[in-house]
């Protein structure tokens, strides 16, 4: 049961990937100009040698180790029958690595598309004639199973999506081959043949699919296999007829987030809606400060070369580390030693010289004599990179400025200065009840920098929250039977340097790389992705998805929960127990996910999934959170980017998802906002961006289309959580066909009213949490089938998402709780 949920031990326990590998410096900084008459700044990378290039991964297995290696890759990552296509930011020298490790870079307009209209099918393919079979055996239907067919609207376009997976799907010599068709509606002939895509991930089949126009909603489709499986089944509808939204009540209030908001702004609102609303809303101050908005001051004197040094203040910047001044001095004269002078913040290095009169101080030997002898200015200097150092050390022309590289302003960031110092995160709750009684709902934004758009929207659902209160019954009813806990921005100090410095930056600020990557010129590759820094399904015990390469988007950390900010999210859920939903909101892929959120590549092992029970839930759940989204401007995330995030997306080990989930029992959900809208116009699903403009085409990609749709999603999951926390209904379940006498054997599956987790016997014991769970067939399936051979009594109960018992049956009470259900299936010889 939900409240009951033991702590899972995982043994042996990538909205992916991105930020910052190139070494650079702010989008508009000149690394080359000096800082100041008579000082030079230090030499740094330039960032405008990188370009974005889509390439072609052959699988997961392939993403990991190129995102362990450090390269950045955007979101909004696709799966395609031959791999994973994306986009990813490299220079010249960083591509090459990539095709050396078997990336392939895509030309404009190459990669995978969908077709639109029938191919032929097995005929096309050079299988088999797409001719219709003969009635299948039942061996037969058993080799080949529809995992869901959905179809949707989108702008006027109807769209049919088809997954089905054959039991032979892993062989690959020859490759089998599936072959979809459809009808036109009920007692249609079945036509429009097409060959089905199949999917391979980390070296294991997950099924083969299509998604394809079409202008007429089909009834049913048949799915044929090359090896001679075939089988029908029903298509459904997918988020069509949605309930309208809360925004089309008399009266109601939103569209209050006139632009993308910077840490600053967002905290401030968040402060200034406590006040305002003191009655319903309060701030929770997070106990642990993050590294903030600051940088030691940095130069790299000399070059890339052997004898180049790199020097950082043992003061931030701002507390004094700005103003050091180093300087590499020649003096006349011959067997002179190295030492180093320091007067008020400049510090002069004096360089050595043999009985020749050469200078002899090697770069390793300028950085020691820094180290020890500059008074406490200088508390990190080592030769460049891999450099061993033996390079002997030129003067310089003028003192070098050493800089925190976070007083350049990126045109077009907003106004105002950034606090430096560490940060503390506000968290705004609100709730009629902040007691504990109603069930609590986590809005996680940002935590990854570069992502506006989570912010605002989860500003927009805050503001409509308040406003709307006392005037729209139905936002009256969240606020009392739900306690909401919004962090608007996860990440202040990365976003801060996403606003202010680097675009593109994913991590926080927190800075864990030893010598070899410490330069001024990695440091837009430097912090931790907090999404990867979680203890289930960790990168640390083997899973894929994170790094341990301190310059990768997916950095993990050097160790589980290192970050001051996943720590936070700890000690919140921890404090409030009774959060029970959590949403983390990040951008730009256009997914809703869950658990399982991490494999081992190595045979594709999984961290646990859901049982049958909460997965329905989590489906129910997206189906309502999705229709509302669609309900705003038509967009639909389709069935492909929803399930387990490994599934439809990649492994992204140490999320915070999965930790919440198997730790505390919270039902936690991903949220990839944005991602593709459907033109009409060009008859394409057009891409979104992390940063997209803020106005546009309200039908297509634009911050405010995204903010306002997704906080209607948003709002949705509140009456998720208010259903279940109001639910005292009990389940119902049945096992179909049910108890009588069958001749041979009989297939039999369990059916419930509602999405929940069945427990049962076939050894004529009494059923309790201890008994096997009823499982689906396969993932993204329904619930098993059971052969039935011999006469077979089932006991069982159900429970559902909210804790409910079938018929109120205690499952701990050995002595006289016995109201559990039974059926016996007779086998008649």
């Amino acid at each position: 049961m939900r409240g009951k949920q033991p702590r899972i031990v995982l043994l042996a326990m990538s909205a992916l990937v991105a930020s910052a590998l190139i070494a650079g410096g702010p989008v508009n900084a000149d690394p080359a100009n000096p800082a100041a008459a008579g000082s030079q700044r230090s030499h740094l990378e330039n960032p405008r040698s990188a370009q974005n290039v889509r390439i072609q991964l052959t699988g997961a297995d392939m993403l990991d180790k190129v995102v362990a290696a450090g390269y950045d890759l955007e979101h909004g990552l696709t799966r395609v029958p031959d791999g994973i296509e994306g986009e990813a930011v490299v220079t010249a020298e960083q591509l090459a690595g990539l095709e050396a490790m078997g990336a392939k870079v895509l030309a404009e307009g190459e990669g995978f598309e969908w077709s639109e209209v029938a191919d032929g099918g097995f005929q096309a393919a050079g299988a088999r004639s797409a001719a219709p079979l003969a009635a299948p055996a039942q061996s037969d239907e058993a080799t080949v199973r529809v995992v869901r067919a959905d179809w949707f609207t989108t702008k006027g376009q109807g769209f049919l999506y088809v997954e089905a997976r054959t039991t032979e799907g892993a062989q690959s010599d020859p490759v089998v081959l599936m072959q979809l068709e459809n009808d036109s509606g009920k007692r249609t002939e079945f036509g429009f043949a097409r060959t089905m895509s199949r999917f391979v991930d980390s070296g294991q089949y997950m099924f083969h699919r299509n998604l394809f126009k079409l202008d007429q909603r089909p009834d049913q489709i048949r799915v044929t296999s090359s090896t001679g499986g075939v089988t029908t089944g029903k298509v459904s509808d997918w988020l069509e007829n949605a309930p309208p939204p809360l925004t089309d009540n008399p009266g109601y209030k939103y569209d209050f987030v006139d632009g993308y908001k910077h840490p600053q702004q967002l905290f401030a609102r968040a402060h200034e809606i406590a006040r305002q609303y003191p009655d319903i809303a309060e701030i929770v101050y997070l106990p642990n400060k993050t590294n903030g908005y600051q940088r030691k001051a940095q130069a790299t004197i000399g070059g890339t070369g052997q004898s180049a040094v790199v020097v950082s203040s043992a003061a931030w910047g701002h507390e004094g580390g700005n103003d050091i001044t180093v300087e590499f001095v020649e003096r006349p004269g011959a067997n002179l030693p190295l030492s180093v002078e320091v007067s008020g913040k400049a510090v002069r290095v004096l360089l050595a010289k043999d009985a020749s009169g050469a200078l002899a101080s090697t770069a390793t030997q300028v950085a020691t004599a820094l180290k020890t002898q500059s008074q406490g200015l200088i508390d990190r200097a080592h030769p460049y990179r891999t450099n061993t150092g033996t390079g002997i050390v030129a003067p310089t022309v003028a003192p070098v400025s050493l800089s925190d590289f976070l007083d350049e302003k990126r045109v077009g960031a907003p106004e105002g200065e950034v606090p430096r110092g560490e940060a503390t995160i506000p968290v705004l709750r609100i709730g009629k009840h902040r007691d504990g009684r109603n069930p609590g709902v986590l809005i996680q934004a940002q935590d990854h920098a570069r992502e506006w758009v989570p912010a605002t929207t989860s500003l927009e659902s805050a503001e409509r929250l308040v406003h709307n209160y006392k005037t729209d019954k139905e936002t009256k009813k969240i606020v009392q039977n739900t306690d909401i806990f919004f962090i608007l921005s996860n990440n202040p100090d990365g976003a801060n340097y996403s606003f202010y410095n680097y675009a593109s930056q994913r991590k926080n600020l927190t800075n864990h790389c030893a010598d070899v990557d410490a330069d001024p010129g990695r440091r837009n590759s430097w912090g931790v992705d907090l999404n990867r820094n979680y203890r289930v399904g960790s990168a640390h015990d083997g899973y894929a998805g994170g790094s341990n390469v301190c310059t990768s988007g997916t950095y993990q950390g050097p160790e589980k929960l290192s970050e001051p900010e996943s720590k936070n999210i700890v000690w919140l859920v921890e404090k409030y127990s009774n959060i029970k939903f959590m949403m983390s909101v990040h951008s730009n892929g256009g997914q809703l996910f869950w658990q399982p959120g991490a494999y081992i590549a190595d045979g594709r092992i999984t961290t646990p999934r859901p049982p049958l029970g909460d997965e329905a839930f989590y489906w129910q759940s997206a189906g309502r959170i999705l229709s509302q989204v669609k309900a705003h401007r038509e967009t639909v995330v389709t069935p492909e980017n929803v399930g387990g995030s490994s599934d439809v997306l990649y492994s992204s080990a140490g999320n915070v998802r999965e930790d919440l989930y198997h730790t505390y029992g919270i039902y936690a959900f991903g949220w990839e906002v944005g991602g593709s809208v459907y033109n009409p116009t060009t008859g394409n699903w057009q891409g979104g961006s992390f940063q997209p403009p803020w106005e546009g085409d309200p039908s297509l990609v634009s911050g405010h289309a995204e903010t306002m749709e997704y906080a209607n999603g948003i709002m949705e999951m509140f009456r998720v959580a208010a259903d279940w926390g109001n639910d005292k209904k009990k389940p119902t379940s049945e096992l179909v066909p049910g108890k009588g006498k069958y001749r041979g054997s009989v297939d039999v599956r369990f059916e419930t009213s509602e999405p929940a987790t069945i427990y049962y016997t076939t050894d004529g014991s009494r059923p309790t949490l201890d008994s096997p769970r009823y499982k689906a067939t396969e993932f993204r399936e329904p619930g098993q089938v059971f052969r039935i051979t011999e006469t077979t009594t089932f006991n069982w109960f159900s429970v559902d998402a909210s804790g409910n018992v079938e018929k109120g049956y205690d499952p701990t009470d050995k002595k006289k709780s016995k109201n559990y259900r039974s059926a016996t299936v007779t086998i008649v010889k």
